[in-house]
């Protein structure tokens, strides 16, 4: 009975040593799908990473010939401006009058070329109310009226607009 006993033991160990077998080898099937989408979803993100900063080495190469783009546009508008000059200095006369003509075509012709850019003067006159937005004040003076208290008294220099936005602030004088 000894005999009968252990063989059905061993058969028995047999049995559940197949059975953890089974159980491994189905464990393992469904491991490896598992397994298998992890290797997709990191393959994903590697090629989604890999993307965006291809996206981004590219976004700021299109930045910087825009930028390269937008000089070259500005300086090709000014060289006729240049060219005015050099004639301007290789016609030697004595005539201011005739000097004066020229400088101030020279002028409008680039006040205008500006314009076009989108260059806007900023209007700013004596008696004006100070505006931080606007304006710069570089000092302040007594004022030579009463009414003239916290007010621009004087225009060092014209303030410039690009657009919307203020390229330079007027500097101004203020009364106190």
């Amino acid at each position: 009975m000894n005999k009968k006993k252990k063989s059905e033991e061993i058969e028995e160990s047999v049995e559940q040593a197949e059975q953890i077998e089974k159980t491994e080898e189905n464990e393992q099937s469904e491991n490896q799908p598992e397994e298998s989408e992890d290797i997709d979803f990191q393959d994903k993100y590697m090629r989604l990473y890999a993307e965006f900063d291809n996206f981004r080495k590219r976004t700021m190469r299109e930045k910087a010939e825009l930028i390269g783009s937008a000089s070259r546009d500005i300086i090709l508008q000014l060289l006729p401006l240049v060219d005015d000059f050099d004639r301007a200095q290789a016609n030697e006369t004595d005539d201011v009058a005739a000097l004066k003509e020229g400088m101030g075509l020279i002028h409008s012709k680039l006040v205008a070329t500006l314009n076009a850019k989108g260059l806007k003067a900023m209007e700013a006159k004596p008696g004006d109310d100070f505006d931080l937005d606007k304006h710069e004040a570089i000092a302040n003076i007594p004022a030579p009226t009463e009414d003239l208290k916290g007010k621009v008294v004087d225009v060092v220099e014209k303030g410039y607009m690009l657009g919307d936005k203020v390229l330079r602030y007027s500097k101004v004088v203020i009364g106190a």
